[in-house]
């Protein structure tokens, strides 16, 4: 019996698909998941546009979004992976925000205020929301990170950069 699936129904069962460097986050809530398209009887498609271009985890993050759709009963699912709209830290959802913080990671602020480095050194300590902290290094782990030291609490911690 065909089905139509909707675009609420799809966006509910990735959630369960999280971001492979940062586990408390699911796609959906990073913001990657940028189209779902229901329109066609038994098709669900679906865009991906990566924090990063060169962004290792995207083959990961394609065969988690078809497994999971898979896994629901979706035939043939389809996966675009677009570069047309760049990712931004703004489309990060507030769920996303406060999983990020829970994590601790100090929350990127909004996109539209990067224009300079002094900006990206601002950081709020994500364990005790102190401003007295130190960016040590424009580069963490990921591209996706910054590094910094909070001199109120003594803890390191890491920043999603805004972009």
């Amino acid at each position: 019996m065909p089905t139509h699936y909707t675009n609420e129904q799809v966006t509910d069962w990735l959630q369960a698909v999280k971001d492979p460097e940062i586990p408390v986050l699911s796609l959906v809530d990073l913001g990657v998941i940028t189209d779902i398209d229901c329109s066609e009887v038994d098709k669900v498609a679906v865009t991906i546009t990566p924090t990063f271009s060169g962004c290792p985890a995207i083959d990961h993050m394609q065969e988690e979004v078809i497994s999971v759709l898979k896994a629901q009963g979706v035939p043939n699912p389809s996966i675009t992976v677009s570069y047309a709209t760049p990712w931004s830290s703004d489309r990060i959802s507030p769920q996303g925000l406060a999983s990020l913080k829970a994590f601790g990671l100090a929350l990127p602020g909004s996109s539209l205020a990067v224009d300079d480095l002094d900006l990206l050194e601002q950081a709020t300590c994500p364990f005790c929301d102190s401003s007295q902290t130190v960016m040590k290094s424009m580069f963490g782990p990921t591209q996706c990170r910054s590094l910094h030291y909070c001199d109120n609490c003594k803890q390191a911690f890491e920043r999603f950069k805004p972009l």
